[in-house]
């Protein structure tokens, strides 16, 4: 079986190791003998997302943040279509945020997002940055762990990863974290999120192979190593609960 993922602007959007990511997904699909071929998208320019089985987009600066924006406007329909019609994908940080209405600078300047989803996000003037060690309880993946750092705070009433037990998720205010909408994931968790929460790599994995084949046969994996780290950083993080 063979896989493709299209890796949207890895030359500008990296931020604190969110290739890991992919690296993750690339190793996950060997063990299981698929091939998980990568293409890494760094002009938008007569790219189609229909060839694509999922997408991976990281997080940046707000420099960075608004020139793939530019990019990724030129296929804002493709992207639109692609979402609805559940292709699995993952955004991390500014690439979560642009898929929404708009990203308001601490300036007040709002920065024109794709608005393929119906969110916003907002950087509060004399706001503290959200930053730190996260714990998510998730119904769907179970523990989730990571780390966050960023000044946006997201609003949005779609389905979510989950409750925030320990750090801030979306924002300060609901104590949720992500977004979840047919197979697209958007979360603020770096770190990278997926090599800590075996889960989530494995339901992009399993969508894309659903979209493409439907019947196959799903291979279970070893993930010992995998949930003795998850299980190590959720230990620490519930131990600074007050």
């Amino acid at each position: 079986m063979e896989l493709k993922l299209y890796h949207f602007m890895p030359d500008k959007l990296n931020l604190y190791g969110d290739i890991g990511n992919v690296i993750a997904l690339k190793k996950r699909c060997e063990w299981r003998g698929i091939n998980l071929k990568i293409e890494n998208i760094t002009s938008t320019d007569g790219v189609k997302l229909s060839n694509c089985d999922m997408f991976f987009i990281g997080g940046g600066s707000d420099r960075e943040q608004c020139i793939a924006t530019e990019q990724f406007s030129k296929i804002k329909n493709e992207f639109k279509s692609a979402i609805e019609a559940g292709v699995p994908a993952l955004t991390i940080c500014g690439g979560y945020q642009f898929l929404g209405e708009y990203y308001k600078t601490v300036d007040g300047v709002k920065l024109p997002g794709l608005n393929i989803l119906n969110f916003y996000t907002e950087s509060k003037k004399d706001a503290p940055r959200l930053i730190g060690n996260i714990l998510v309880e998730s119904e769907m993946f179970g523990n989730i762990v990571g780390f966050e750092n960023h000044g946006g705070r997201t609003y949005h009433n779609y389905n979510t990863l989950g409750n925030v037990i320990v750090g801030f998720g979306n924002n300060d205010y609901n104590k949720k974290e992500g977004l979840l909408y047919n197979n697209l994931i958007g979360t603020y968790l770096h770190g990278p999120i997926l090599p800590k929460n075996p889960n989530v790599a494995d339901y992009l994995i399993k969508a894309a192979l659903d979209n493409k084949y439907g019947d196959y046969e799903w291979k279970p994996l070893e993930n010992n190593i995998e949930f003795i780290a998850n299980n190590h950083m959720v230990e620490l993080l519930k131990k600074n609960i007050k």
